[in-house]
């Protein structure tokens, strides 16, 4: 039997832990939704509400504020609701009078289907239930009436109709009460809450509480917003159709879209039935369902990408999970709660470190960095999907910052890997090789998006590269003669990583004014030093630049030890780069490329 140290078995015991903590919380939810939902749901109308109190409340004060928001929110709902049920009423009323058209649309219906598959698969089930009755019984058995009694009911029968509808009263009751309190007490809540949870981190709870409630009740105001247009245009395409009372059926799509993926649904179907009742012939169905059909189009490809995308700041993957939980948890009331729940807990996964993970989860934002999504295609062999990146960076980003995001963060990460034995030397010779083979896509997507490079008057400044740590750095110095493809500089890369003496003897037959030594991180920048103290001894006037080329990350503090050596200039980045070389063109020679160096 294996033995196992403490920590690791406080470390399985852990997870144990943390997996009954999370049914035990999921529990809780679920048996004690009858306490636990009102009190949501009026933190979510407390949401809402608190921005008209607080700027009514500058003018007549924090009671008067509540009562006035109060009376003017229960008038408005109260209206609502009286004109929606005497609507229904009428509704209710005329639906005798659509009597005939049902009824002919139903003939059309049987007309259309004799003679189809479906049909004889009616006839076929008809027959097999007409054999069934037809069996034989056993002899001797007898078929008992079924007498049924009807219990004399108790009480007082006056008021036994309040019986069904009490519950839902009292629930609605308590939940405006709790929302006046929670208004007139919001900023000491507020204060407790952070006493109780800020204590020692009284920032990040301060900031968690400002950005949960900033976003819901953004999300909430989109969405409102988004509602209302949909709602009246649905009314007024449904009262130019002439289906039947449209502002009922445009108050009610307007307010079912609150319950995410199924309110529409709901909303658009109550009134395609009603023209189908009240509407002679097909046509006019027909141009309701059009008209619904676009009004979804246009709202969800045009509004919800202008007013709505990125308000509440959750994936769709994660809410569409989110609304299955709730719905799970509390029924109809958690599938109009899923989406300011699950912001918060996005918000909370921000800023709490226990939490960080179910943000990563949850979160619309990317939970790569694009360096680390181009890197992680090439570990996974899909040049396909990286090039895409290239594309995609060239488009959304300066272009030639391909380089110095995308491509050499690649290089600088395998070769991390490599030495930290994570990655096999084969597989780092294979993110190289990538790398090659995409070098031509970046360039394409450089000059596709910048322009082309203008041809250059004349070679003014001769530059020589050399590439100390092999393929790698070899490649960094074409990125960089790409760069500089279009201007005076001419940059001519030794073939091999040579020692010091060829490198002397190499400048000096090219009588070049300039050296590049690439050198990227993570390799130690001992070769380096040793080249430019002897290339500065033998040549005292050649401008030695050094690329130590990699991510912030990954940037090292060699440079001033490099420059003790006799480095003229240590960059970072292959823009730096560029940009310096350039300094050292005569003025009258310039013709440079027309791309904004990032």
């Amino acid at each position: 039997m294996p033995a196992f140290t403490l920590d690791e078995i406080l470390s399985r015991l852990k997870g144990w832990v943390t997996f009954a903590g999370c049914v035990l919380i999921v529990t809780v939810l679920y048996w004690a939704q009858t306490v636990i939902v009102p009190i949501a749901l009026a933190l979510l109308l407390t949401f809402v509400l608190n921005p008209p109190v607080t700027w009514l409340e500058r003018r007549i004060g924090n009671v008067p504020a509540v009562l006035a928001i109060g009376l003017v929110v229960g008038s408005l709902l109260g209206l609502a609701g009286w004109g929606f049920l005497r609507q229904v009423d009428h509704l209710a009323d005329d639906l005798p009078r659509y009597r005939g058209n049902i009824l002919a649309k139903v003939a059309d219906i049987r007309g259309a289907g004799k003679g189809s598959s479906v049909e004889r698969i009616q006839q076929t089930l008809d027959q097999i239930k007409t054999g069934l009755d037809q069996a034989p019984r056993p002899r001797g058995s007898v078929t008992q009436p079924i007498i049924v009694q009807q219990e004399p009911a108790g009480g007082f029968l006056g008021i036994a109709w309040l019986g069904p509808i009490m519950g839902p009263i009292s629930k609605a009751a308590l939940v405006v009460t709790m929302v006046i309190f929670m208004l007139l007490e919001r900023r000491d809540l507020r204060d407790r809450l952070l006493g109780l949870l800020g204590q020692g981190q009284l920032a990040v709870t301060t900031k968690a509480f400002e950005e949960a409630g900033a976003r819901v009740s953004r999300q909430l105001l989109m969405q409102s917003l988004v509602n209302v247009i949909y709602g009246v245009s649905a009314a007024i395409g449904l009262a130019l159709l002439g289906v039947p009372y449209p502002f009922v059926w445009g108050a009610i799509g307007g307010g079912l879209r609150f319950i995410p993926y199924v309110g529409p649904i709901i909303g658009a179907g109550a009134p395609i039935l009603v023209s189908l009742a009240a509407m002679p012939g097909w046509a006019g169905p027909l141009a309701v369902i059009a008209l619904f059909v676009a009004l979804e189009l246009v709202t969800n490809l045009v509004l919800e990408t202008r007013l709505y995308a990125g308000a509440a700041g959750v994936s769709q993957v994660a809410l569409l999970v989110s609304v299955a939980f709730w719905t799970f948890l509390w029924g109809p009331l958690g599938l109009l709660m899923a989406t300011p729940l699950t912001v918060c807990l996005v918000v909370m996964g921000k800023h709490v470190p226990g939490l960080r993970a179910l943000g990563t989860l949850m979160s619309d934002t990317p939970a790569l960095a694009p360096e680390y999504g181009y890197y992680q295609r090439l570990l996974a062999h899909d040049i396909g999907e990286a090039a895409d990146l290239i594309d995609r960076h060239g488009r959304t980003e300066t272009p030639t910052s391909v380089y110095d995001a995308l491509l050499l963060p690649a290089l600088n990460y395998a070769e991390r890997d490599r030495l930290e034995q994570r990655l096999s030397v084969e597989e780092r010779d294979l993110v190289i090789a990538s790398t090659r083979e995409l070098l031509p896509d970046a360039a394409e997507v450089i000059r596709r998006q910048a322009g082309p490079a203008p041809a250059a008057r004349d070679t003014a400044v001769r530059v020589l590269g050399c590439a100390i740590g092999g393929v790698s750095d070899e490649i960094a110095l074409a990125m960089l003669a790409d760069l500089l493809s279009g201007t005076p500089i001419a940059l001519e890369a030794l073939p091999l990583p040579p020692t010091a003496t060829d490198l002397v003897t190499a400048v000096r037959t090219a009588r070049a004014s300039i050296v590049v030594i690439a050198d990227l991180p993570p390799s130690a920048p001992s070769k380096t030093r040793h080249l430019v103290k002897r290339l500065r001894a033998a040549l005292p006037d050649v401008k030695i630049v050094v690329g130590r080329w990699a991510p912030p990350i990954m940037t090292d503090e060699n440079g001033q030890l490099l420059k003790q050596a006799g480095a003229t200039f240590v960059a970072s980045t292959l823009s730096e780069t560029r940009a310096y070389l350039l300094t050292l063109v005569p003025d009258d020679a310039r013709a440079t490329r027309p791309v904004a160096v990032a």
